[in-house]
């Protein structure tokens, strides 16, 4: 390499790095979900960066006898799945960061740690 081209490649490497440093923060930790509302259609829910180490009730379904399933989790945090509201007993799932479940995976309230 010649001495003009080491520059060149070193501050196109800087340049790279903060670009895709800016792209992975502008996402916001989410959990996603599915339910069905009353009209038994099939709609999307999700808690934007929830809390750790509190159980959080899905909203959607929290007042129902439904539950939420199909989850996805890109919180970088383990996510602790339960069959019934307020975390009661031991999780039926757990799911990994960046985890997903299929929909017979069924739940009512999640814990994240």
């Amino acid at each position: 390499m010649s001495s003009h081209t080491v520059p060149a490649a070193l501050a196109s490497v800087f340049a790279l790095t903060l670009m895709l440093a800016g792209t992975a923060s502008a996402d916001e930790p989410e959990f996603i979900y599915r339910y069905y509302n009353a009209e038994q259609e099939i709609q999307r829910g999700s808690l934007v960066d929830p809390p750790d180490g509190e159980c959080i009730d899905i909203p959607e379904v929290a007042a129902g006898t439904g539950s939420a399933f199909r989850p996805g989790n890109s919180t970088g945090h383990i996510a602790y799945l339960f069959e019934k509201s307020g975390c009661d007993g031991l999780p039926t799932f757990v799911l990994t960061p960046y985890g997903k479940g299929s929909d017979r995976l069924t739940f009512r309230s999640v814990s994240f740690l």
